[in-house]
C-alpha cells in the first residue's frame, strides 16, 4: 500500500515530475500529459458516480477509477527493452475484456442509434458523457505520448474501450436511449 506522509516535496518546482524509475521529464512532456488527463477522466467519473446515485452502474465506475489509477502509473513507468519487470503495474488485456463484456451487457438493451445524440438527456447521462470526452482527450494525449516513447498498448486499449463504456452507459441512464438527445443539423439555421 502506498502511504504518503508529506505531501509536498519541492522535487517539481524547476518544472520537471519523477517518472515512477525515478528519471525525471518536463512537466509538458507528451507522457506527463496523458496522465494528467487520465486523472481528468478519473476526476470526471467521480462526479458522474455522484451523478448517478445509487445506479447498479456505479460500482463498475469505481473500479474502472482504481483501474485508471493503475493505468497513470502505468504510463508514467517507462517500458523497458526486453522483457518487463514482472514488478511494474501494468493494465492487462482481461481488464480490456471486462470494459468489453460490460459495453455488450449494456448495449443488448439499447435502442438502435438512428442519429447522432448530444450530451445531456439527465444530469447522470450528461456527467457521463462529460467523463467520456474527457476520456477521449486522454486517448488523444495518449497515443500523442505514444508517438515519442513506448507505451503500453493495453493503456491505450483501455482508454479506448473507456470511452465506448461510457457512451453506451450515458445511453442507458437516459432510459436505454429513450431520452437521448438527438442531433438535428442545420436545426438552428
Amino acid at each position: 500500500m502506498v502511504k504518503l506522509n508529506k505531501i509536498y516535496t519541492r522535487t517539481g518546482d524547476a518544472g520537471t515530475t519523477g517518472l515512477v524509475d525515478g528519471s525525471r521529464l518536463p512537466k509538458y512532456a507528451p507522457r506527463m500529459q496523458a496522465v494528467g488527463d487520465v486523472d481528468e477522466a478519473n476526476s470526471a467519473i467521480g462526479l458522474a458516480v455522484l451523478a448517478m446515485g445509487d445506479a447498479p452502474e456505479t460500482a463498475w465506475l469505481t473500479t474502472i477509477q482504481n483501474d485508471l489509477f493503475d493505468l497513470g502509473a502505468d504510463l508514467a513507468t517507462p517500458v523497458p527493452e526486453g522483457a518487463d519487470e514482472p514488478w511494474v503495474l501494468r493494465i492487462i488485456a482481461s481488464q480490456v475484456e471486462r470494459l468489453e463484456r460490460q459495453i455488450d451487457a449494456m448495449n443488448e438493451s439499447l435502442a438502435p442509434l438512428d442519429s447522432f445524440i448530444l450530451p445531456g438527456g439527465s444530469p447522470a447521462a450528461a456527467a457521463v458523457h462529460l467523463a467520456r470526452a474527457v476520456t477521449r482527450r486522454a486517448e488523444r494525449s495518449a497515443t500523442a505520448a505514444a508517438a515519442e516513447v513506448t507505451l503500453n498498448p493495453q493503456a491505450l486499449a483501455y482508454l479506448n474501450r473507456l470511452s465506448d463504456l461510457l457512451f453506451v452507459l450515458a445511453r442507458r441512464l437516459n432510459g436505454n436511449g429513450a431520452r437521448d438527445v438527438k442531433w438535428v443539423p442545420g436545426a438552428s439555421r
